[in-house]
């Protein structure tokens, strides 16, 4: 069950998610989502939906937690955020696809993303192969983290929506630090999750083919990873230089070095950094 531990109360500009708006809102034309649960407080959104997923709960089920005390990223990095200072939302899918093909989930979930903050905030942002979505300047406004369960995937978003600069690490920064005046909050998270709902649509429609939904194209629109000369750390601490050239049929990043082609998926990778 979800971890009510006690939090800082958040400051009176910081107003709270309300779920039941938030729930009539997305689910009164029916498809995907069945339902939007905000809770104060949790340890992990992505954790709470990874075990309802094992005692066979739907998809289509919506968790946001207002604070997040345990959250995770990439390789177990931890994400922290103020009390109602972003958006930490996991959703629960059962997506009917080729296993291989379910890495680009992650790719699908930025994209809708990065339509989102454009949308409602105005922030031109890009995708960072494979989880994060950066603002113009290279600092990071979200990550993404996709788990599976069985044949269920759950897909965890952390986004900083009013988060301070002395709230955030020097690589941060948030949709109002960059545009300058305040963000519409729940607008965000609805506009996201229609988004994703959209395309989540159309991939699982073509057995997840990320050419004929649209869903490859679409990404290398955004991604700032590809075609841009890199450096990319592997777990066991070595490194490798070279060109990202493309994005497979599988969701991995295609890396031209001086001893050939890399395929690398994101497990199979620490970093991936532009060169400098």
């Amino acid at each position: 069950m979800p971890d009510n531990s006690r939090t800082a109360a958040p400051p009176a500009d910081r107003p709270a998610l309300d779920a039941a708006a938030l729930t009539a809102a997305l689910t009164s034309g029916g498809g995907l989502w069945r339902a939007v649960e905000v809770v104060e407080a949790i340890g992990s959104t992505n954790a709470e939906l990874v075990a309802r997923a094992a005692d066979g709960a739907a998809e289509g089920l919506v968790l946001v937690a207002e604070h997040q005390v345990a959250g995770r990223g990439r390789l177990d990095r931890t994400w922290t955020s103020p009390p109602r200072a972003g958006l930490t939302v996991s959703v629960l899918l059962r997506p009917d696809v080729p296993a291989a093909r379910r890495a680009w989930l992650s790719l699908l979930t930025g994209v809708a993303l990065a339509e989102a903050v454009g949308e409602v905030a105005g922030v031109r942002a890009s995708l960072k192969w494979p989880n994060d979505l950066l603002a113009a300047d290279g600092r990071k406004l979200a990550g993404i983290l996709a788990e599976s369960s069985g044949n269920a995937v759950v897909v965890g978003v952390g986004l900083n929506v009013s988060t301070r600069p002395d709230e955030l690490p020097d690589t941060g920064t948030s949709l109002e630090l960059v545009r300058g005046e305040p963000v519409d909050r729940p607008a965000v998270l609805l506009t996201f999750l229609r988004a994703l709902e959209q395309r989540y649509a159309r991939w699982v429609e073509v057995l997840g083919d990320p050419v004929s939904s649209g869903l490859a194209q679409d990404y290398l629109a955004w991604c700032s990873t590809v075609g841009s000369a890199v450096t990319v750390t592997m777990p066991d601490g070595s490194v490798l230089d070279g060109v990202a050239e493309a994005v497979d049929w599988d969701g991995r990043l295609v890396v031209r070095t001086d001893a050939g082609l890399l395929e690398l998926a994101s497990g199979d990778v620490r970093h991936v950094r532009p060169s400098r």
